[in-house]
C-alpha cells in the first residue's frame, strides 16, 4: 500500500465506499444526499490506495464562513496509514482557499475513534446534543481555519 490519490469525486463513490464501512448501520439514500447538497457549496472526496476506494469525505457550506464536514470514513483495512488525516487536511485547505473561517463537525458519543482524532485535531467540542441513550448524544465541534 503505497500509492494513495486523494481527490475529488462523485456523490455516487461516496455511496459506494460509505455501504463498505461497518460501523455505518443505516447508510444515506441518494435522496438524502440530494437534499443536504441541494444549492450549497459541497466538496466530496475519496482516497484511493493502488486504485482501489479506501475511504471518503463530503462536506458543505453550512454557512457564509463556516464549512460543515458531514460525513466521511475509511474502510477498516485501510486504517492506521494516515488516510483520514490526509483527507481532513485537504478538505481544510479547499476550505480556507475559499474563504471559510472554520470547519465545524458532529459526531455520536459512541464513535470515540472520531472524536479523539477530531480533538487530536484541532477542534474543539462547542455544544452537546442529549439524546435518551447517551451513547448517541451528538457532540460538535469546531476548528477555527
Amino acid at each position: 500500500m503505497n500509492n494513495i490519490y486523494i481527490g475529488e469525486c462523485s456523490i455516487e463513490d461516496i455511496i459506494a465506499i460509505a455501504e463498505q464501512i461497518p460501523e455505518f448501520e443505516n447508510p444515506y439514500t441518494l435522496d438524502e444526499y440530494k437534499k443536504r447538497l441541494s444549492g450549497v457549496s459541497f466538496l466530496a472526496l475519496k482516497a484511493a490506495v493502488d486504485g482501489k476506494n479506501a475511504g471518503f469525505k463530503l462536506g458543505y457550506e453550512l454557512d457564509g464562513d463556516t464549512f460543515y464536514t458531514w460525513f466521511g470514513g475509511v474502510l477498516p483495512l485501510y486504517r492506521q496509514i494516515g488516510l483520514a488525516g490526509q483527507l481532513a487536511n485537504a478538505q481544510e485547505g479547499w476550505a480556507k482557499a475559499r474563504g471559510y473561517k472554520r470547519i465545524r463537525l458532529k459526531t455520536r458519543n459512541y464513535l470515540k475513534p472520531m472524536l479523539i482524532f477530531a480533538m487530536k485535531n484541532g477542534f474543539n467540542i462547542v455544544e452537546i446534543e442529549e439524546r435518551p441513550d447517551i451513547n448517541e448524544n451528538r457532540i460538535i465541534l469546531q476548528k477555527e481555519l
